[in-house]
């Protein structure tokens, strides 16, 4: 065997299985098809000067976790800048809230805005902080349905009274915030923060998206010095350390599988062979193209990957943002919560249904120059604008090739009132919207949870219930990715749990 295990693909979870069994003194080699690593979790100078993520930029999720420091990648250039606001959300009228990682400084601040929210906010996060620590340790474990009720039965969510909690857990999560709050312009962030999922605010049993959000104030928001891609840039440098290899511009043509057992893949026509495979690319990448079809699971049919989700314009400014509800280095480091009260989603959404993209999206702005200036020269700033809702797939014959200046000035065009003089120091952009996400990253129809992340694509059910264990339809084969269980985010727990089962497995074949 050439290998003990090749890992196909070089995303942020495939790459932190990769470093596992590195690390574990196995033979590893990564097969990337793009000329860097990260897949989604990449940067690159788009614009002269300006570092641009591709994909995730929020590094929130993997902080709930070991990885970083299981992998020493401190050691290997990772560098995480805290970003503290965690969120601020402005509002046309000049108003604004502010989010901070702290709970008490949070609640004083809401409290000075909105008499009683602030009070109101405490109970919120003090009340499902039990259930959205145990949902974090599911996050890290196989989602066997044995294992999901051994942690919420005995985890930090025992003491969760449950009687009253499930009937909390089974509704939208756009009806949930009006049993904890008054006001609107505390409702609207909260939601907006919770759609970041993918399900509308009026999906039924997705309240967990928003009742997970006591977990923010744990992990806090980071930021790899230099751009997103610092975490998988590290990840292989690690693995190179440990005597593995990394290729890029090396895209996997197929698995090789013989006698019902995987051994390895084809690359450029070269065969090259292993114990174990582990593919960390879309799963029905895995099921469609890769692996031979006599081998494909018919539950491949049933796995829903949607109509897109969101699109992104990525903004090189020649001078900072600044925001006209509050001027100043604050607003600019938080995640900026541009939507103006629920309605908006709601109407968003509706547009989406139409196969129409959004006239008046929600954005999620994010400047993080302002506590990273590698990211752009001196007096510039990087302005990101995540956007919701888009669909790949449009009514009328219309194509994105066709429509993306206008749908780009569109989301530009809804930021301006909320940071006059955005669009006049525009100086180079990027719109990755559902199609661009598609032919570059290999996001099927632009869905960058890979599934639709619906209570029946979730824990044990994801993406089906034989594969929900990281294990592939064949002996040998494994997977990881956003398919697979938690999903999408920058978090890892899917390649620090496919590890596991992969290290096992070569353990018991020594």
């Amino acid at each position: 065997m050439d290998y003990d295990l090749i890992v196909v693909g070089a995303g942020h979870n495939a790459l932190i299985s990769a470093a596992y069994a590195a690390k574990a003194g196995y033979r590893v080699g990564v097969f990337e098809r793009r000329y860097i690593v990260g897949g989604a979790v990449s940067t690159v100078e788009q614009v002269p000067g300006y570092q641009f993520d591709l994909g995730g930029s929020a590094h929130i999720l993997i902080r709930l976790t070991p990885i970083v420091e299981e992998l020493g990648l401190d050691e290997y250039g990772l560098e995480y800048l805290e970003l503290d606001p965690l969120f601020f959300a402005p509002y046309e009228d000049g108003s604004s809230l502010f989010i901070y990682r702290d709970v008490d400084r949070t609640c004083e601040h809401i409290e000075a805005q909105f008499p009683g929210e602030g009070d109101r906010y405490r109970r919120f996060v003090e009340t499902w902080a039990p259930f959205s620590q145990t949902v974090r340790d599911v996050f890290l474990s196989t989602p066997s349905p044995l294992e999901l009720g051994k942690r919420f039965a005995f985890g930090s969510s025992a003491q969760v009274d449950w009687q009253n909690a499930l009937s909390v857990i089974m509704r939208p999560y756009g009806e949930v915030v009006d049993q904890y709050f008054t006001e609107e312009k505390v409702k609207a962030p909260l939601v907006w923060m919770a759609a970041q999922s993918g399900p509308p605010p009026t999906e039924a049993m997705s309240a967990p998206f928003l009742l997970w959000h006591p977990l923010y104030h744990e992990s806090g928001i980071a930021r790899p010095r230099g751009g997103s891609g610092g975490l998988t840039k590290a990840l292989a440098a690690m693995i190179r350390a440990h005597g593995g290899e990394v290729r890029t511009s090396s895209p996997v043509d197929r698995l090789l599988v013989r006698n019902g057992r995987a051994e390895g893949v084809e690359v450029a026509g070269e065969c090259i062979t292993a114990r174990a495979v582990l593919s960390g690319t879309h799963i029905l990448e895995t099921l469609d193209r890769l692996l031979p079809s006599e081998h494909r699971p018919a539950e491949a049919d049933q796995m829903r990957v949607g109509n897109g989700f969101g699109a992104i314009l990525r903004l090189a400014l020649d001078k900072p943002v600044e925001y006209a509800a509050a001027p100043g280095i604050e607003s600019r480091t938080a995640l900026q919560l541009i939507c103006r009260d629920r309605q908006q989603i709601h109407d968003a959404y509706a547009d989406y249904l139409k196969g129409q993209p959004a006239e008046d999206p929600p954005i999620v702005g994010m400047s993080f120059s302002a506590v990273d200036p590698t990211l752009a020269p001196p007096g510039g700033e990087v302005l990101w604008l995540w956007a919701q809702y888009f669909p790949y797939e449009m009514t009328g014959g219309r194509t994105w090739d066709a429509i993306e200046e206008e749908v780009a000035d569109r989301i530009l065009d809804t930021f301006e009132p909320y940071a006059p003089g955005t669009k006049a120091s525009v100086v180079g952009s990027l719109f990755q919207h559902p199609l661009w996400l598609e032919r570059e990253l290999g996001l099927f129809r632009g869905n960058v949870m890979h599934l639709e992340m619906t209570i029946d694509q979730m824990f044990a059910l994801r993406p089906s219930m034989n594969l929900s264990d990281y294990r592939g339809p064949v002996d040998g084969l494994f997977l990881t990715g956003a398919s697979m269980h938690p999903g999408g985010g920058i978090m890892g727990a899917s390649g620090r749990n496919a590890a596991r089962v992969v290290l096992n497995f070569l353990e018991s074949k020594r």
